[in-house]
């Protein structure tokens, strides 16, 4: 073929170190506005970013040439040195080290666009732990739960 044609959709997940619900609603906001800029500087295409006080989702247009392990290195280290710099939390911060990535079609944009949108209503009903192990149960993501956020249960 002559020319590239792609059409990749991914929604990240990660979250902040031991899972501490320390993203503030008076700057998260201005996070999410940070990661999605992070995100459109790599060539990918920002959909939606969003989340709560211990976790983000990005819905992201993956551009073939970047690897998922590589954006999600940029965006986790440029956003924690983003919030470190700016001070908006008492001790240093960081994201835990993992992060789960899933994959749609274009027919589910919209389904997705509004999970993510509406992640504060989501989490009055279920944990983040409920959320992430429907994920990996739904995508059949094997995984053993003693050390799904990298520690023993």
């Amino acid at each position: 073929m002559a020319n590239t044609y792609h059409q990749v959709y991914i929604q990240a997940v990660f979250a902040v170190k031991y899972r501490a619900a320390i993203i503030d609603r008076t700057w998260q906001n201005d996070l999410f506005a940070v990661i999605g800029n992070l995100i459109n500087e790599t060539g990918c295409q920002t959909i939606i970013v969003n989340g709560v006080a211990d976790h983000v989702h990005c819905f992201i247009g993956l551009k073939p040439t970047v690897a998922i392990s590589e954006l999600m290195k940029a965006i986790k280290a440029k956003s924690s040195k983003w919030i470190n710099e700016t001070a908006l939390t008492p001790s240093r911060f960081e994201w835990q080290g993992g992060y789960g990535a899933f994959s749609y079609s274009r027919s589910h944009i919209d389904n997705v666009y509004r999970y993510i949108e509406n992640q504060a209503e989501h989490h009055r009903k279920q944990t983040f732990r409920e959320e992430y192990i429907n994920f990996l149960r739904k995508f059949g993501v094997p995984y053993d739960e003693r050390y799904i956020f990298g520690e023993l249960v």
